[in-house]
């Protein structure tokens, strides 16, 4: 029999990590609970049996480490860059803990259970603490934003997917919520990613009428309950005092200075988190409204990208991001609906399976990741790294399904070969 405890790790790893009870705890967060629960994950998956790296993205995480690696002799801030390929190594752990051992459905809708619980929860606080995480990596309103952002397809299509009135009633719950917490962030670049995310929603939705529905609600419930701060900070987005001596243009001139970073250093770049520390380098002397901007991050995942891995990270993160939407086609497609067909006079439809509503809602969520990552740093927290093991769970979930309804196939096949014809089809005698 199969042991569980792998299993168990991994939802005790994503309670610490996005739940963090430990930052409410007084002294409890010094207790390394992330770097613990990742070694004894990656224990468990050695000791199953059944580490794979069949899948594409899996392999990628190896010249994902060496491209890393070879920064942390070279980079400017070699600690910086240890440590940062210290915290990939344990959140591969991690990565691997979740494709091993999330291996059916009924697991994946028990950690997705769970992971909505725990962002529930995080929506929760962050009204309360007006627009921002508890602590650790989303204590920043923009990261609290890009979070509440990923949440929101999943409780939207798990929405679509309820029967029962009380499921689509808590998952409407956690759909205002997630929504008022993105609110309450006063994120301008989250905001970008929460348009994504509806109008992706909308988009992927097989009733549109429906869709449109709650779309609008959700609008309404948005317009009712934003304050007018919400509103003021979303339309100085564009403004000319913003594009020209504000945040916008201090953004615009962050990235140009990437860019010489990447022009300098194209195909491995300055190293993973080095952007603060190299920035005054290519500044030369150059001031933003008459100071110096030197520190700062690059309020871009993909400036980030570009800079500090170079052409190496570009096509290695690439392209686990478009395997990513290839696993997640398939899947659509594979238990997609059939189209409606006449038989006997009666209409036949086939009814949707809850993996293409998760493939749907992981598709969703990485869109609203890689959207508001456009305009916040957020390429080395774990969202979109967990988010693309649950892809690749899904995607083995998926295999096995098809597999397993092969051999039950080939199985009813060989059944009726074996059974002798009661009558012979030449005459109405037996055949015996």
């Amino acid at each position: 029999m199969e042991s569980k405890s792998g299993f168990y790790l991994v939802l005790a790893y994503l309670f610490f990590e996005f739940g963090r009870p430990q930052e409410l705890i007084p002294g409890v967060s010094a207790i390394p609970f992330g770097t613990g629960l990742s070694v004894l994950i990656l224990l468990n998956v050695i000791m199953s049996g059944k580490l794979n790296f069949s899948r594409l993205q899996t392999r990628l995480w190896i010249p994902l480490f060496a491209v890393m690696a070879i920064h942390v002799p070279i980079a400017v801030n070699n600690y910086y860059a240890l440590m940062t390929l210290k915290d990939f190594l344990l959140l591969f752990f991690v990565y691997l803990g979740i494709a091993t051992f999330i291996n059916s459905v009924e697991r994946m809708m028990i950690l997705l259970k769970l992971w909505m619980g725990v962002h529930g929860f995080l929506a929760v606080m962050g009204v309360v603490k007006g627009g921002v995480g508890i602590g650790g990596w989303m204590g920043d309103e923009n990261d609290f934003c890009m979070v509440m952002n990923m949440a929101v397809p999943f409780a939207y299509f798990l929405l679509m997917s309820s029967t029962g009135l009380a499921a689509k009633l808590k998952y409407l719950s956690f759909l205002g919520a997630f929504i008022l917490a993105a609110m309450a962030s006063l994120s301008r670049g989250g905001f970008m990613g929460l348009v994504s995310v509806g109008a992706y929603c909308w988009y992927r939705s097989p009733k549109k009428l429906n869709a449109l529905i709650v779309v609008m609600v959700a609008v309404i419930f948005m317009v009712l309950l934003a304050p007018d701060k919400y509103w003021d900070e979303i339309s100085s987005s564009t403004s000319n005092q913003t594009m020209e001596v504000g945040t916008g243009a201090e953004r615009l001139y962050t990235w140009g200075i990437g860019m010489e970073m990447f022009y300098a250093n194209p195909i491995i770049g300055i190293g993973q988190s080095n952007f603060p520390w190299t920035f005054d380098l290519y500044q030369a002397g150059r001031t933003f409204n008459q100071k110096s901007i030197a520190g700062r991050q690059a309020h871009s995942a993909w400036v980030t990208l570009i800079s500090e891995l170079g052409l190496a990270g570009i096509v290695i993160i690439g392209g686990m991001l478009l395997q990513c939407y290839k696993d997640l086609k398939f899947v659509r497609t594979k238990f997609a609906p059939q189209e409606s067909k006449q038989k006997h006079g009666q209409t036949i439809r086939a009814g949707n399976d809850v993996q293409v509503y998760l493939a749907k809602a992981m598709e969703g969520s990485l869109i609203g990741f890689i959207v508001s990552g456009v305009f916040i740093s957020i390429l080395w927290y774990p969202s979109m790294w967990i988010m693309m093991a649950l892809i690749v769970a899904l995607r083995n979930i998926a295999d096995n399904t098809r597999d397993d309804l092969s051999v039950a196939a080939s199985r009813l096949e060989k059944m009726r070969g074996t059974v002798r014809p009661i009558f012979d089809s030449k005459s109405s005698r037996p055949a015996w």
